[in-house]
Order: structure tokens, then C-alpha cells, then sequence
């Protein structure tokens, strides 16, 4: 049972992080492996993915993978953005350091190394500094809420480079990542458990270092500065609870942010997320990056709180 267990976290981990070959449509142009910033003589990649032709600037949106803060690429983003870059939009997938090259917070600090190389660049790439989006899945949901949380927050600033440029992104988009590292997470000694990755991140035993399970939560940095945020999750995830998503939720709605909560009926961890999940997505950032407002509000029907079935 033990090494069921194992096999079925990694595998849901892995969903949005397998590399492949992905061979762009012609409309499409991917660059590989440019340098975004360097700690400690760490380099740090990412990819572009963006149209090839380009008439005005372009919003953003940025993927950070899953994989338990300790596996996972980049090349998993790929897929996933090669539709919106065909709509207009600017994307990169990044790589980050992982949880057995340094600890938390070298995670966040690099995502927003990210996103303030982006806007030191934004005139080289022909982007919109003030429309830029994050996106991602487990881990890397966890990461993208901690963006989304944390702009007004310099603790996590001045490393890998581009300092004195904001580190604020104006959207996100968070599938099932961990939002309370104190608060619903069932401990467990089984090798690979949700509760012992997290402590290969932050370092130590969660109950021994309370108080950095709490700089590393982003429930705890919610503010009403925040940007809008789209929450999906399935209630039946086995491996971050579906309370991590209602959390972050209830207290973002706390302090009137603009946040929808979509629970995927019957969803796992890293299955359920097809056509519907992605129109949800598509027509959010679609709203709050481009200002196409009606398809996302007839989505919502003017709920904050959906229910829709996993495909």
C-alpha cells in the first residue's frame, strides 16, 4: 500500500511536467532556454512561446510548474501556452530551483526574478508591463498564489537580478496548489507524501519550523492589493486537500479581491482539468489581460463559486 501510494503522488505531480518534443503550429515561435537571472552561479531558463506575428503589445502569461517543489521542467508549460500564444499572447514557461538544489524561499525568489525580467525587457519583446499573468498547477499553483500575494512584499526581491523593477503580476490562475502549509495537511513519514515534500522544502519537520511554514504560506499575505484570482481544485484530490483552495478563497473574498472558486466534481490531483477547466482559464485572463469581459461573465454567471464536472 505504501509504495502505491508513492507511485500515485508522483504520477499526479508528473502530469504537468513531462518533456517532450512539442512541434510549434507555424503561427507560433518558441525560444528555448533564454537566461532570466543567475543566484549563485545558478542560471536560470525559461522559455518563450509567443506569436510570430506581433501588431501591438502584448499581455503575458507565465507558467511555473508542478512537481512537488522537487521535480518537474519547464517543457511542461509548453502545451498549455502554445493556444494562447496563437491569441495574442506573450508566454514563458520558467524553470525555478528545485527543493534538492536550495530551500524555500529560492522557489519564490526566482519567479519573481521572472517576472521582473520581463518588465525590464518588455520594450525588447514588445509586452504589456501592466498585463501579466501567472499560471500554474500543485506546486506550482503554490508558487503563482505566492506572487499574487506577496507584490507588496520586498522580502522575497533582489535576487538572481533586474532589481528596482516590480515584481507584481495583475492576474492569476492557481490549480490545486497548497495555500495554509499549518492547516489541513495530514502528517504523514510515508516517503513522498504531500507532508514530507513540504518539508524538503522548507528544510525541517513542519511542526519544528512553524514560523517559516508560515512565511511560506500564501494565505497568510493576503491583502486587498491583490490581484484577481481564478482557484480550481477537485474535491476529490488526494494529495493537497480541497480545504488548501476553499482557504485561499474565503480569505482573498475577506478582503474584496476579485476571486472565482471553481471546484472540478469528482476531480483528482492533476486529472479532471480539460475542456471546461481550460475555457475558464482562457476566458479569465482573456478579462482581466485583454478586457474581453462578456465571455468570462456569462462563464461565471456572476458567481464566484462554480461546480463543474471533471472530464
Amino acid at each position: 500500500m505504501k509504495h502505491k501510494f508513492i507511485i500515485i503522488f508522483f504520477v499526479f505531480f508528473s502530469l504537468f511536467n513531462y518533456s517532450q518534443n512539442i512541434r510549434s503550429p507555424e503561427n507560433v515561435e518558441i525560444v528555448k532556454d533564454v537566461v532570466y537571472g543567475e543566484v549563485d552561479g545558478v542560471k536560470l531558463y525559461l522559455d518563450i512561446i509567443k506569436p510570430k506575428e506581433i501588431s501591438s503589445k502584448m499581455p503575458v502569461i507565465v507558467f511555473v510548474h508542478g512537481g512537488g517543489w522537487k521535480s518537474g521542467d519547464k517543457q511542461g508549460g509548453t502545451y498549455r501556452l502554445i493556444p494562447f500564444a496563437q491569441k495574442g499572447y506573450f508566454c514563458v514557461s520558467i524553470n525555478y530551483r528545485l527543493s534538492n538544489v536550495a530551500k524555500f524561499p529560492a522557489q519564490i525568489e526566482d519567479c519573481k526574478c521572472a517576472i521582473r525580467f520581463l518588465r525590464a525587457n518588455a520594450e525588447k519583446y514588445n509586452i504589456d508591463p501592466d498585463k501579466i499573468g501567472a499560471w500554474g498547477p500543485s506546486a506550482g499553483g503554490h508558487l503563482v498564489a505566492l506572487l499574487g500575494t506577496t507584490g507588496n512584499t520586498k522580502e522575497f526581491d533582489g535576487k538572481g537580478g533586474w532589481e528596482g523593477y516590480s515584481s507584481k503580476v495583475n492576474a492569476v490562475c492557481d490549480w490545486f496548489g497548497p495555500s495554509d502549509f499549518l492547516t489541513g495537511i495530514e502528517k504523514s513519514e510515508k516517503q513522498g507524501s504531500a507532508y514530507m515534500v513540504i518539508g524538503e522544502l522548507l528544510g525541517g519537520v513542519i511542526e519544528n519550523i512553524k514560523e517559516k511554514a508560515k512565511k511560506a504560506s500564501p494565505v497568510y499575505y493576503v491583502n486587498k492589493e491583490c490581484p484577481p484570482f481564478l482557484i480550481m481544485h477537485g474535491d476529490k484530490d488526494n494529495v493537497v486537500p480541497y480545504i488548501q483552495s476553499q482557504i485561499l478563497y474565503e480569505k482573498l473574498k475577506e478582503n474584496n479581491v476579485p476571486v472565482t472558486l471553481v471546484k472540478i466534481k469528482d476531480g483528482g490531483h492533476g486529472y479532471g482539468f480539460k475542456n471546461k477547466a481550460l475555457e475558464f482559464v482562457e476566458s479569465f485572463f482573456d478579462y482581466y489581460l485583454k478586457g474581453e469581459k462578456e465571455k468570462w461573465e456569462n462563464l461565471r454567471g456572476n458567481k464566484d463559486f462554480i461546480e463543474i464536472p471533471a472530464e
